[in-house]
């Protein structure tokens, strides 16, 4: 055998409803052209109308899960989600600095599209070590917010952006989906190795389907990372694939709340 598929480890929870979560991840992962292997972190009594119940996996299990996958399989990129508690938080940063694993993606989990908490009150300050071991991360308004207890607005999202990268030392997309527009959606990324910003411009879609966007994004730029295209590269083809999927998708009903994106875009 002289060839070997791209892979992508997600770590996350996952969504029963199927838009979110695990299972975007992997939808994402694969029509982007990588394979995904999996670390499930916890499971939701999930659909498109909410997430009613929330089932911590025990910690063991989880490094259990990470020791098999990473003893076994070479990644060119982590997904990081959900992590739900310190102890989640802790477990996960740990086995991934016991292997040396480079390329981690951490979108910062902290309230689902229907405003539902995914984060523990305790665990945020947890969540903030793990930030400065990756190679992105890839926060919402409102968690963008959280972390830096500031007002966002499309004044200052470049600052914020800068901000939030100098603080953890990493790089950041932040993005703007969460900002009131009626025409255009504005990501900005920063580069801490280069200090570089950069705003990257979709057209806005009206619609309700946006459940699963985040973890969607994320683990297309993860995909993306492990077939070898660099950071920046890799972002603005994750914002071109999440903006067709959103775009393909935004009339195909499932459910009676917020629909997913549309995975597999043609």
């Amino acid at each position: 055998m002289n060839s070997a598929y791209p892979c992508v480890l997600t770590i996350a929870g996952s969504d029963s409803g199927g838009g979110a979560g695990i299972q975007a991840d992997i939808k994402s992962i694969s029509a982007n052209g990588a394979y995904a292997a999996s670390v499930i972190t916890a499971t939701t009594a999930q659909n498109t109308m909410g997430v009613f119940d929330i089932h911590p996996i025990p910690v063991a299990h989880i490094e259990n899960q990470l020791k098999a996958v990473l003893d076994d399989i070479q990644f060119g990129a982590v997904k990081v989600g959900m992590l739900h508690s310190s102890n989640v938080i802790e477990t996960v940063q740990n086995m991934l600095r016991k292997y040396r694993i480079n390329n981690i993606i951490i979108d910062p989990v902290m309230v689902a599209t229907s405003g539902d908490r995914l984060l523990a009150e305790n665990a945020l300050e947890s969540l903030k070590s793990f930030m400065g071991d990756a190679l992105l991360i890839t926060p919402n308004i409102p968690e963008a917010e959280l972390l830096t207890g500031k007002k966002i607005n499309s004044g200052n999202l470049a600052q914020i952006c800068i901000e939030i990268g100098n603080t953890y030392k990493t790089s950041v997309l932040l993005k703007g989906g969460h900002l009131e527009t009626f025409d255009q959606m504005t990501d900005t990324l920063f580069l801490y190795d280069t200090q570089k910003t950069i705003s990257i411009h979709n057209t806005y879609i009206q619609t309700k389907n946006t459940h699963g966007t985040g973890c969607t994004l994320s683990s297309a730029i993860a995909a993306q990372i492990s077939l070898g295209k660099n950071l920046e590269e890799a972002v603005k083809e994750g914002c071109s694939y999440l903006n067709k999927a959103i775009t393909q998708g935004k009339n195909i009903r499932l459910g009676r709340g917020h629909g997913p994106v549309k995975h597999f875009v043609k």
